[in-house]
């Protein structure tokens, strides 16, 4: 089968989508696959890495205020048509598959107006307006939360999760944490605000680490190499104790995550997916910089189910980080609850349900 992939921007776009090619790849080898995103965006760097044909058209998204650029921007999306149809005839895909971003929204719309079978992938809960435009012309919209499904046609909607979740519990129980300076066998309690660090989770975690200190639990925090050298100047964490373990980028993160008992961190798509799929608990900072706040809708979504805390980024303080942890690290029988309540939620099969998906519409 010929498959084409699209979708960019930023990572909780590009991930899903190369968790799905990867699955692919292993259940039917022969598969081709083309992932066309644009030169400016992530998927520049990220996709070119594992091998996998790599295009680019020029798109850009548009401002909220008139302005000549949102001129340029219709400009930029007529051509991009254009070039979209270009690549699609020249690749001939069985199959289009967009994940979001601008760029699958050229993509997928050309693919629909061509006839060929086309599916938008949704990893939020509230989707973006790439993806509510185009589940008009899609043959199928697959849904990461159930209260995505009233934005789109109910007659097209179905709920197949995310395919990032499916390559996290292949991950098992390891000796991962000695990597860290921590042991394997001692509660753990992962911190990370994503591979750029996030400056108020930091700021916390600054003020938490005294106290961290002095539980009987161990902590491992990814600052992002943009906060590393800050804490590392003011904290000798070897000397504070031996409980406690500060890393710019953790690389194996889905190996650590299936170790730790207790997650904390910013409440995007990809993080969620990972959570519920290995019924981890975790307490939410959702990132208030984000489109639509939607980082906010998807942790309110486990906060309601009861896998997990939220603290706004405005409250969030070193003394209600350490107080939310000691909560739950605390509770025993809390944690567990949350826990079930969490793996409840999750879709481990997710990228299996795409490919489902795929085979329903491809004839």
């Amino acid at each position: 089968m010929r498959i084409l992939v699209t979708g960019g921007g930023t990572g909780g776009h590009i991930y899903p989508a190369l968790a799905f090619i990867r699955y692919v790849q292993k259940i039917q080898p022969d598969s081709e696959f083309l992932y066309v995103g644009t030169h400016r965006g992530l998927e520049n760097k990220i996709v070119p890495e594992t091998g996998i044909s790599f295009k680019t058209i020029k798109i850009q998204g548009f401002k909220r205020k008139l302005s000549l650029d949102n001129i340029k921007t219709v400009q930029l999306f007529v051509e991009s048509i254009k070039r979209s149809k270009e690549i699609l005839r020249e690749f001939k895909p069985d199959v289009v598959i967009g994940t979001g971003g601008y760029v699958s929204g050229s993509v997928v719309y050309a693919a629909a107006r061509m006839k060929i079978p086309t599916i938008v992938h949704e990893q939020n809960s509230v989707p973006g307006i790439t993806n509510k435009f185009l589940s008009r012309f899609a043959d199928r919209v697959g849904i990461s939360f159930p209260d995505a499904a009233q934005y789109f046609p109910e007659n097209k909607t179905v709920l197949v999760g995310n395919p990032r979740a499916q390559e996290v519990v292949t991950s098992g129980k390891s000796e991962v944490l000695e990597q860290y300076g921590l042991l394997p066998d001692i509660p753990t309690v992962l911190i990370f605000g994503g591979s750029q660090g996030a400056l108020k989770i930091n700021q916390a975690v600054i003020q938490a680490l005294p106290k961290f200190s002095q539980k009987e639990y161990q902590v491992l925090y990814a600052s992002g190499d943009r906060y590393y050298n800050e804490i590392a100047e003011k904290f000798d964490i070897e000397k504070i104790n031996h409980n406690l373990s500060l890393q710019p980028y953790i690389k194996n993160m889905t190996d650590v995550m299936a170790n730790v008992d207790l997650l904390i961190g910013r409440a995007g798509a990809t993080s969620i997916a990972e959570l519920t799929a290995l019924g981890l608990p975790a307490i939410l900072i959702p990132s208030p910089y984000v489109t639509n706040d939607h980082q906010t809708k998807n942790a309110q979504s486990l906060v309601n189910a009861g896998a997990v805390k939220m603290i706004t980024d405005a409250d969030l303080t070193g003394e209600k980080l350490v107080e939310a942890v000691d909560e739950i690290m605390g509770d025993p029988e809390k944690k567990a609850m949350m826990a079930e309540a969490s793996r409840q939620e999750g879709i481990p099969d997710a990228a299996e349900r795409l490919w489902s998906l795929v085979n329903e519409i491809v004839k």
